[in-house]
C-alpha cells in the first residue's frame, strides 16, 4: 500500500519505491543488530590514572606512619564537626570495596541530626567511577544493571526507606556478592518467549541513612550501624562552625577543600585489591553469647582485614602458590588489631544492642533525671515517678519524638506506668545501668550512661609473645592467652568462672585499681569479685591509638 501510494505522489515506477524501501529496511536491520550487540557488551569506562605530582602526593599520604591520624584529620579539615569514629569508619567501609566480603553501613539518627552530612563526606573521598548513588530503588531495579556495574563499587543510598522494596536484593548482595534473576521476554530472532538470566556481580560496600527506629532486621544485622551525635554540646559546635564559614577563614578552608578531596581520591586509586593474611587469627577471641555475634565476629575480622588494607604501601608484600597460581597479599600487625579494637568497642557494641540508638540515648537520659531528682529528694532511684511532660521540659525533647520512644521503651519493661487517681500516667525507671564484673562476666556488650563497650576482645600486648620464636613462651589453642598469662576458669588464673575469654581490648586499658586483667593491686587477688568504673568512651580509646599512647 505504502510503495503504491509513493509510486502515486512521486509519479516513479512502484518497483523502484519497492527497491529503495527494501535498502531502507535492511539498513535498518543491521543498525538494530549492532545496538543489540552494543547492548551486551558491558560499558567499558575509561580507566583513570595517577600520575605526575599527584601520584607523588597519594603514595605520601598512603606511606605516613600517621595515616589513621590523617585520614581522621582529613574529615575535620572539609567541614565535619566531631564524628571522628563514624567518619574513620565509613572511610574503611568504603575501603573494604576492594576485598572479597566488603563492609556494609546504616547511618541512623533522628531528623536534621547529620547522618547524610556523615554519608557525604565518607563518599567524597571516594572516587567518581568507584561510586554508585541512588535516591530510591524498586525491588528489582538492582537485578538489571551490567554484570560489573557494582564490582569493588561503593553502592549509596540515600535513605533506607527508599530501599525497602530493594531490601531483599540488598541483603543478597551483601552476603552472596551478587545478584541473579531469571526472567521472561522475547527472543529478538524468533519472537518467542524464552528465559534471559541476568547477573549483577559484587563484591559491594553498601552505605545507608535512615530515621527509622524499626529497621528491616536480616539488613540491619548484616551492617555496622553508625549513631550520630545528638547532644547540644555537639550542636553547638556544628552553629560554631557554621558561623566560621561565613567568614574569610571559611573561604580559604573550602579552596583547600578541594586538594584535600582530590588527594584522598587519588590515594584509594593506588590501593590495590590484595589478599589480606592475619597471622594472630587464631588468637583472637569475640563475644559468643548470642548467635547473631556470629555475624558480628565477620564484621569484626573484615574490619582488622581493611585497615591492614588501607596500610598496604607501609607493608611487606608477599607472595604464596595456592594451586599453582602465585597470591600477593599482606600480613596483619598489632598495631591495625589495636585500631580494628578501638572502633570495634563504638560500633559493634552498638549494633549489638536491642535498642535503637535514639531509644538507648533517651534511657540514659531519663536516667540521669531519675538519678538526680532522686539525690535531690534524698529518696531511692525507684520511688521517683515522672510524666511525660516533666521529662520533656528536663531533656528538651520534642513531644512526637518523646512518644515514640517512651512507647518502646515501655514495651520493653524499661519503664513501667503507673495511673494516678486522678487518670494521669507516671512513669518508673526500672532499668539500671550494668557493670561488668571480673568473677563470672558474660562475654557481651558493656550498657550505661557512658557509651558502649564490647566486651570479649583479645588485648593486642599479649599477641606479639605469640609469634616469637625461642623466646620460651608456648601457647595453649583452648585459651586466650599464653602460657602462665593465659584467663580461664581456673582461680590461679584470672578470676573462678571466667570465660576463656582475652583481657580488655587496646594498650594498657585498666581496671578499677590501675593494674591490668589478672594483676593483684591493692591486697586484691586475681579472683576477687570486683566492678569496673565507667569504661573509656570508644572515642577516647580511638583517640589513644591515633596518638600512640
Amino acid at each position: 500500500m505504502f510503495v503504491t501510494q509513493a509510486a502515486q505522489e512521486l509519479k516513479i515506477a512502484p518497483e523502484v519505491i519497492k527497491s529503495d524501501l527494501g535498502r531502507v529496511l535492511l539498513a535498518c536491520e543491521a543498525k538494530a543488530e549492532e545496538v543489540l550487540a552494543a547492548a551486551a557488551e558491558p560499558e567499558r569506562k575509561p580507566e583513570v590514572t595517577v600520575s605526575g605530582q599527584a601520584r607523588e602526593d597519594a603514595l605520601a599520604l598512603l606511606r605516613d606512619p600517621d595515616l589513621i591520624t590523617r585520614v581522621v584529620d582529613a574529615f575535620a579539615a572539609v567541614g565535619m564537626v566531631g564524628e571522628a569514629v563514624n567518619c574513620l569508619v565509613g572511610y574503611l567501609a568504603a575501603i573494604s570495596r576492594k576485598l572479597p566480603a566488603p563492609l556494609a553501613v546504616i547511618v541512623q539518627s533522628t531528623s536534621a541530626a547529620g547522618k547524610s552530612a556523615v554519608m557525604e563526606a565518607v563518599l567524597g573521598f571516594v572516587p567518581p567511577e568507584d561510586r554508585v548513588s541512588f535516591s530510591a530503588m524498586t525491588g528489582q531495579s538492582l537485578f538489571y544493571l551490567g554484570e560489573s556495574d557494582l564490582a569493588h563499587k561503593v553502592l549509596s543510598i540515600a535513605e533506607e526507606e527508599g530501599a525497602s522494596r530493594a531490601a531483599y536484593a540488598l541483603k543478597l548482595l551483601q552476603s552472596e556478592g551478587e545478584l541473579s534473576i531469571a526472567s521472561t521476554g522475547k527472543d529478538t530472532a524468533s519472537g518467542r518467549l524464552v528465559t534471559h538470566t541476568y547477573s549483577v556481580k559484587g563484591p559491594t560496600a553498601i552505605v545507608l541513612t535512615t530515621t527509622a527506629i524499626d529497621v528491616d532486621e536480616e539488613l540491619l544485622n548484616r551492617c555496622l550501624v553508625l549513631t550520630v551525635d545528638e547532644d547540644r554540646a555537639q550542636t553547638q559546635a556544628i552553629h560554631a562552625a557554621q558561623r566560621a564559614a561565613q567568614t574569610l577563614d571559611g573561604l580559604a578552608k573550602r579552596a583547600e577543600r578541594d586538594r584535600i578531596v582530590a588527594l584522598h581520591r587519588d590515594a584509594q586509586r593506588l590501593l590495590e585489591p590484595l589478599a589480606v593474611v592475619n597471622p594472630y587469627a587464631g588468637r583472637l577471641t569475640f563475644a559468643d553469647a548470642r548467635t547473631r555475634t556470629r555475624r558480628d565476629h565477620g564484621k569484626y575480622l573484615n574490619l582488622i582485614a581493611v585497615v591492614t588494607l588501607l596500610h598496604q604501601h607501609q607493608r611487606a608484600r608477599k607472595t604464596a602458590t595456592i594451586n599453582g597460581q602465585a597470591v600477593a597479599y599482606v600480613e596483619t600487625t598489632v598495631a591495625d588489631i589495636e585500631v580494628a579494637n578501638a572502633l570495634a568497642h563504638a560500633v559493634l557494641g552498638q549494633s549489638l544492642d536491642e535498642l535503637a540508638p535514639q531509644t538507648r540515648r533517651l534511657l540514659v537520659a531519663v536516667h540521669a533525671h531519675v538519678t538526680g531528682e532522686a539525690g535531690e529528694l534524698a529518696v531511692d532511684a525507684s520511688l521517683v515517678r515522672f510524666t511525660r511532660r516533666q521529662l520533656r521540659e528536663a531533656i528538651g525533647w520534642g513531644d512526637t519524638q518523646l512518644k515514640v520512644h517512651l512507647s518502646r521503651l515501655v514495651d520493653l519493661e524499661l519503664l513501667l506506668v503507673h495511673r494516678s487517681e486522678s487518670g494521669s500516667y507516671t512513669y518508673e525507671l526500672a532499668w539500671r545501668p550494668a557493670v561488668t564484673t571480673q568473677n563470672g562476666a558474660e562475654p557481651g556488650v558493656v550498657d550505661g550512661a557512658h557509651g558502649r563497650f564490647l566486651v570479649g576482645l583479645t588485648d593486642p600486648t599479649t599477641l606479639t609473645e605469640t609469634l616469637t620464636e625461642g623466646a620460651g613462651t608456648t601457647y595453649d589453642g583452648n585459651r586466650s592467652g599464653p602460657q602462665g598469662a593465659r584467663s580461664g576458669s581456673q582461680p590461679s588464673w584470672s578470676g573462678a568462672g571466667r570465660p576463656p575469654v582475652g583481657g580488655w581490648s587496646g594498650p594498657g586499658r585498666p581496671t578499677v585499681n590501675g593494674s591490668h586483667d589478672g594483676a593483684e593491686q591493692d591486697g586484691h587477688a586475681p579472683g576477687d569479685h570486683e566492678e569496673v568504673d565507667e569504661p573509656e568512651t570508644a572515642l577516647r580509646a580511638l583517640h589513644d591509638v591515633l596518638r600512640g599512647a
